[in-house]
């Protein structure tokens, strides 16, 4: 839920533009690859908890011990790894809105604080 909730922060409010220009910007200190990286790992944390959902759903029906612990493991590694990609999210996010000028955000700032907050909230759920 918390990915989704970055992921649709950053495509609803993410990109602006200035009064006097058609052209869209990054809310987060004109910076694209910030917006690209908390949009990315928000869709593919969504459907990777999907994916593992599904392997839950139907991990009774596995007979074979081998299988079973490689889909475990498998989980556990996606889990860390997606851990410190959150962290890395949250540090990134965060430092480009500091850098953020006030008068380039007329519109999206609550947006970007919401896309900042749930992924310091996705560094835990994960």
């Amino acid at each position: 839920v918390f990915a989704l909730i970055v992921f649709s922060c950053l495509v609803g409010e993410g990109y602006t533009n200035l009064p006097s220009s058609p052209q869209l910007f990054c809310i987060f200190n004109h910076n694209e690859d910030a917006c690209r990286y908390g949009i990315g790992i928000g869709v593919l944390a969504f459907l990777a908890c999907i994916f593992f959902f599904m392997v839950d759903v139907y991990f009774p029906q596995i007979s074979n011990t081998t299988d079973r612990k490689y889909l475990v493991l498998a989980d556990l590694g996606f889990s860390g790894l997606w851990t410190f990609l959150w962290f890395v999210g949250f540090c990134f996010l965060t430092n480009q809105w500091a850098w953020t000028k006030a008068d380039h955000v007329h519109v999206g700032a609550d947006s970007a604080r919401a896309a900042i907050t749930f992924s310091f909230f996705s560094i835990f759920s994960w």
